[in-house]
């Protein structure tokens, strides 16, 4: 009886990869600077949260492994967000709301960047990017940026897509697109 209740999951050890691959992919120091996103912890936080959707949303394809495995690297980062909050000397009465607003962020952005994936629809990606990662109308200066991370999502969608969820799931690194630029 506890044997299964203590069971590791084996799936947990690949959750940890991917997720640091989705760390790798988030960054790739091209992807912040004057044509990129601001180089904060906010600026980070987007393009991890932006590279977590898109492998979320190729792993949900995957069927139930697939979902579990998106669900066990979604806890693993927030995990690590928690304790990167600890580290930077957030007291622990404030770490939960942070973690809370975190969560409240993920899933907006989640809500809004999926919509636009799905449809292909670059313009509605560039205007919900603009939004969360620059606070600024699409047609302000960062909205050219926010156009470039959209074609830059939209590319990495594409590259998941050639990978099978089977793959990610059996241990394939995702494969995101190189740079703002192609």
């Amino acid at each position: 009886m506890f044997g299964r209740v203590f069971a590791k999951d084996p799936l947990r050890a690949r959750a940890r990869v991917l997720y640091d691959e989705v760390l790798d992919a988030a960054r790739k120091p091209a992807l912040y600077g004057p044509h990129g996103a601001p180089d904060t912890v906010d600026g980070r936080f987007d393009l991890i949260v932006l590279h977590a959707i898109l492998l979320f949303r190729r792993l949900r394809d995957g069927g139930e492994p697939g979902k579990h495995l998106a669900q066990l690297v979604f806890d693993i980062m927030f995990d690590d967000m928690d304790a990167a909050l600890r580290e930077m000397g957030t007291g622990d009465l404030s770490v939960g709301k942070r973690i809370k607003a975190m969560g409240e962020a993920f899933y907006g952005r989640a809500k809004a960047y999926e919509a636009a994936l799905a449809a292909g629809d670059e313009a509605a990606l560039a205007e919900a990017i603009a939004r969360n990662m620059f606070d600024c109308d699409p047609e302000a200066e960062a909205g050219a940026r926010a156009a470039a991370f959209a074609r830059y999502a939209l590319d990495s969608s594409g590259q998941l897509a050639g990978q099978t969820p089977d793959a990610l799931i059996e241990g394939e690194a995702p494969r995101f697109a190189r740079s703002l630029t192609g």
